[in-house]
């Protein structure tokens, strides 16, 4: 027989969807989600938006699944959390916690009595991964950042999570999957250490959200829930056109300065190739980049600014 889900003081009986609140371990604060109880037996599966709270497309999305998703229509139940970074969205803070100035997706696995980061990412360690049978965590470029369309998957759990990670992938309906090489930090790296498969879509850029981006995060997340035989339907599988790529590169800036890229996302190039310049603030070059393997670009500081140590552009190498 279906059991309930039930999340903290939530509960919802087979066939209902409830939306509420949950606690962050030894805070006050508290965020915002939807559980949807289907009718039949089968997986639990989490979806994550907001993350990082600047990252609009996957929180829209995220919302509208919560209203849209039929508890009659699943086998297994489905948690939503639309805005992972609360705090984050109502004070702006560019995709960091507004109380430290961490990034959730860098303090997995948390510490309950560390900062409200790390208090975040302990309670979804505690009271969420542990139930859960699949992860799909909504990202997209920040307000700096351009990103061409891409999902990750695991790299570094045990084979058979790799396996199914690679899997769920394949039925997200985007050109590039990627790899990861990360056993934790980030939040569905560190479910997948704790055995969970997981993938986690990137889309949109610059902060701005559109209707055809934010159709095409819900219907990759619909097609995996059918692809897991959660939704009804038949699932469509992207084999023939998704290319795996390896070796990612993930440059950090080596210097506060003046940012001149040469390429634009979704560019292909050669090995040795210049990818941008820093400048200081009389023109003088500070430091130039250039490829390490023949790759494409697939997210980019797009502000004239870089901080030292700030992220400031991602590429990798097409596996043949």
């Amino acid at each position: 027989m279906k059991t309930n889900l039930v999340l903290d003081h939530l509960t919802a009986k087979p066939g209902e969807k409830i939306s509420g609140y949950m606690k962050i371990i030894n805070t006050e604060l508290e965020i915002p989600v939807t559980l949807i109880c289907g009718t039949q037996e089968g997986p639990a599966v989490l979806v994550t938006g907001g993350i990082h709270n600047a990252e609009y497309v996957g929180i829209q999305a995220a919302m509208e699944l919560c209203a849209e998703l039929d508890p009659s229509k699943l086998c297994g139940d489905v948690i939503i959390f639309p805005l992972v970074n609360r705090s984050g969205f109502e004070h702006r803070t560019m995709s960091m916690v507004y109380e430290d100035g961490k990034n959730i997706n860098r303090e997995f696995p948390g510490n309950p009595e560390g900062t409200t980061t790390e208090r975040i990412c302990h309670t979804f360690v505690e009271k969420i991964f542990p139930r859960v049978d699949y992860y799909m965590d909504l990202h997209c470029g920040d307000g700096y950042e351009a990103l061409y369309p891409h999902v990750y998957t695991l790299g570094a759990a045990a084979p058979d999570v790799n396996r199914a990670s690679d899997a769920m992938a394949r039925a997200v309906n985007m050109d590039f999957r990627y790899p990861s090489k990360n056993a934790s930090g980030g939040a569905y790296n560190h479910a997948g250490s704790m055995g969970v498969p997981g993938i986690l879509l990137e889309r949109g850029s610059r902060s701005l959200w559109s209707r055809e981006e934010v159709e095409a995060d819900k219907e990759d997340v619909r097609n995996v829930l059918r692809y897991l035989h959660v939704l009804e339907g038949e699932a469509k599988v992207y084999d023939g056109v998704q290319r795996e790529l390896r070796d990612g590169y993930f440059l950090e800036a080596d210097d506060t300065g003046l940012w001149y890229p040469c390429y634009q996302v979704g560019d292909r190039f050669e090995k040795g190739a210049l990818l941008g310049t820093i400048k200081d603030y009389m023109g003088n070059v500070v430091k130039e980049y250039y490829a390490q393997v023949s790759g494409i670009l697939l997210i980019q500081t797009i502000s004239l600014n870089v901080l030292k140590g700030g992220a400031m552009l991602s590429y990798c190498e097409l596996k043949d």
